[in-house]
């Protein structure tokens, strides 16, 4: 029992100082940082070109930024009246004939002239596709239309008589005082006068006319394939188509 009695039970326990642990020191050194990294951010804010800011102004080059200039359009533009020229009908060229030279010598004073076999004129040159005319009823091809038609159909044939089409095949004229200028190819109408066939239909209405109009055969450059072939029209239910045949000469 004697072991106890210099413990003195009423004075209060001292208490130890609390050690540093590792994650106080942690803290403490983040702290420290955080507040480097602020006092560094705040001498930059408060004077950007310092020496230790890697991104002074001063750096840095500002380009210039491009204007768009307004295109400014000119005044609206007012087209005068143009006055109306009509057109004027140009003559078709027809066939010119051909002349052969006749051939003469000149003999001089010492030769003895000697007579020369008397030559005998040449013949005058033929178009090279000729033509016959029909006057017929329009009913034998057009039967739809009945009486009321009035126009010039027909064929184009080779010497061999098969049909030669994309041939140019003109009308021109006058008919009831109103100007004819008309142009068509061989084969537009195939499903009425056969493979060549063409058709220019002129009214509804028979008509008389004699040798008012005219039909020509062209070749695709334009040059005439035959003579000028004139036409006549009839007011009768009979007699209310034209049917042209042109058909090369052998």
């Amino acid at each position: 029992m004697s072991d106890f009695k210099d413990i003195d039970f009423d004075r209060p326990r001292q208490k130890r100082a609390p050690a540093l642990q590792v994650w106080d020191i942690l803290s403490i050194g983040v702290l420290l940082m955080t507040a480097c990294i602020g006092l560094y951010y705040l001498l930059v804010f408060l004077n950007p070109n310092t020496s230790i800011n890697p991104f002074t102004p001063s750096r840095f080059n500002l380009v210039p930024t491009t204007t768009i200039t307004p295109i400014v359009m000119p005044a609206t533009w007012t087209p005068s009246a143009t006055p109306y020229i009509p057109d004027t009908d140009t003559p078709l060229p027809t066939f010119t004939p051909i002349f052969t030279p006749t051939p003469f010598s000149l003999a001089t004073a010492t030769n003895t002239l000697k007579p020369s076999a008397t030559l005998k004129p040449s013949a005058t040159p033929k178009a090279p596709y000729f033509a016959k005319v029909e006057y017929i009823a329009s009913s034998k091809y057009r039967p739809e239309f009945g009486c009321n038609w009035l126009g010039v159909a027909g064929i184009v044939l080779d010497k061999n008589n098969a049909h030669h089409i994309y041939v140019q095949v003109l009308l021109v004229g006058t008919l009831d005082g109103k100007p004819i200028n008309n142009i068509t190819v061989s084969g537009t109408s195939p499903q009425y006068y056969g493979a060549s066939g063409f058709e220019f239909q002129l009214g509804s209405t028979p008509l008389d006319s004699t040798k008012m109009l005219y039909l020509q055969l062209r070749d695709q450059g334009g040059v005439p394939l035959s003579e000028n072939v004139y036409i006549n029209t009839y007011n009768s239910c009979s007699k209310n188509m034209v049917f042209v045949t042109f058909r090369e000469n052998k």
